[in-house]
């Protein structure tokens, strides 16, 4: 099978859906995502990627339950599919498999 290839950003929205788990929606992805990188981002960009995320096959989405604290509107939850588990892992092994190939003098002169 063809690889797909992502972006940064989807890949970190990809990453965030793995680390939210069934409280992955728009608004909550968005803050989750500014907290783990310290850098904004808005709603509609992390909806933009979902929505290329799920073209892709790698999250899949439907309608949560209608909550009080949203007047009665429902959430549409993001849920990580077997491919975008799958890609997630080779994205890991493919980075760390780099990272252990740098020489060690240029390793240990990067700031930490």
């Amino acid at each position: 099978m063809k690889r797909t290839y992502l972006g940064e950003f989807e890949e970190i929205v990809l990453l965030t859906v793995a680390i939210m788990g069934d409280m992955a929606y728009g608004v909550s992805i968005t803050e989750e995502l500014e907290q783990q990188t310290g850098r904004s981002v808005s709603v509609s960009a992390v909806h933009a990627a979902l929505h290329r995320l799920e073209e892709k096959y790698m999250v899949s989405s439907h309608m949560g339950e209608a909550t009080a604290e949203r007047g009665g509107r429902r959430k549409r939850i993001f849920t990580l599919t077997a491919l975008g588990n799958r890609t997630l892992d080779e994205i890991r092994l493919l980075r760390n498999r780099m990272w252990e190939s740098i020489p060690l003098k240029i390793l240990s002169a990067l700031p930490r």
